[in-house]
């Protein structure tokens, strides 16, 4: 039986998710305040483990099955030359990945983290979003469901990561839709447009707005609207990570748009469980994470995608792990507090 089985099933489901356990915070805050080390002299390390803490429903977390998913699909609206880089590369990426020359293999090697690269009917664009919709509702389930699919039974934290030429202008399309505003502040250069390619990028989301509309009511009316496989897999993955109290780490721009999707009903809680890594230097992320009301771990001017900033941030949270667990307390090290 499919994970998501309507769109009525999905809003059912957002309003019936687990919380973060308030006891396991606690433990782990005072926890931090009996560590040898100034209170809060760890910064975002202390934060990153208390919502480890919470989520995983333990006073010491750990990463022992942590997933990065990478998820690519290809994008109808390639045709408006919004891209200096044909589809094509999409699936020779995917085969990059796959033979381990990319970045995100090396980063997941450090990081710990197994990789799952999952292609989405790359030889079937969605359709050209400012034209028409992108997908049929029963695609965007679909694409749903193999991002839940993906998702190991014994991953006890994820990354989330994308590969699709043409899905910056996706992210921005899909964003402006939440959230409104203006198509020149969501746009940037995406894998190299020059200023006039910007220019045009940005007329593109602004017809696409005009066609569609804001799309706040359900997630996957707004998918269907001006969203793409990759970016409704990654939302679906989100999503049952939610279900069973799984941790994510989302990585930039596009797979924060993907997981912003989920919010449409002004639900910005669906998303306590996740973090976003790092502030990509695609102008359009900070606004959305502004939206989001999430604060990115690192800013490292960091644009490739595959989940590379997720996975380069899990670093960091090994760091939070490490300490949170393995210093010793005032009492244990013999260290006067007085």
């Amino acid at each position: 039986m499919s994970f998501f089985q309507s769109t009525e099933h999905i809003i059912e489901i957002t309003k019936n998710l687990p919380i973060s356990s308030t006891k396991h915070k606690a433990e782990a805050r005072d926890r931090q305040a009996q560590l040898t080390k100034p209170p809060g002299s760890l910064g975002k390390l202390e934060d990153l483990a208390v919502w480890l803490a919470g989520w995983q429903g333990t006073s010491k977390p750990q990463i022992s099955n942590g997933q990065c998913l990478v998820f690519a699909g290809n994008h109808g609206v390639v045709a408006q030359g919004i891209s200096p880089f044909p589809a094509e590369v999409t699936h020779q990426m995917v085969l990059n990945f796959e033979a381990g020359g990319a970045a995100i293999n090396q980063l997941c090697r450090e990081a710990g983290l197994r990789l799952t690269v999952k292609a989405l009917d790359l030889d079937k664009p969605t359709r050209d979003m400012s034209q028409t919709t992108a997908m049929d509702v029963d695609e965007v389930l679909a694409a749903m469901n193999i991002g839940a699919e993906t998702l190991d039974d014994s991953c006890d934290y994820l990354v989330v990561g994308e590969m699709g030429i043409g899905n910056t202008t996706t992210a921005a399309a899909l964003s402006m839709a939440r959230f409104g505003g203006d198509a020149g502040r969501w746009v940037g250069p995406g894998t190299g447009l020059d200023d006039d390619g910007v220019a045009h990028k940005a007329k593109i989301v602004e017809k696409i707005f005009t066609l569609h509309g804001m799309k706040n009511t359900d997630p996957v009316s707004l998918l269907a609207a001006c969203g793409g496989r990759e970016l409704a897999a990654i939302a679906g993955a989100v999503l049952a990570a939610r279900m069973r109290s799984i941790p994510v780490m989302l990585d930039g721009f596009i797979s924060s748009a993907a997981a912003a999707a989920l919010t449409a009903g002004d639900k910005l809680d669906v998303l306590d469980h996740c973090e976003i890594s790092h502030m990509s230097a695609e102008p359009g992320h900070l606004r959305l994470a502004v939206a989001l009301r999430k604060q990115p771990v690192v800013d490292l001017g960091m644009r490739l995608g595959e989940g590379s900033g997720a996975a380069t941030a899990t670093l960091l949270v090994r760091a939070a792990i490490a300490t949170h667990n393995g210093m010793a307390t005032f009492a244990e090290a013999g260290v006067s507090t007085a």
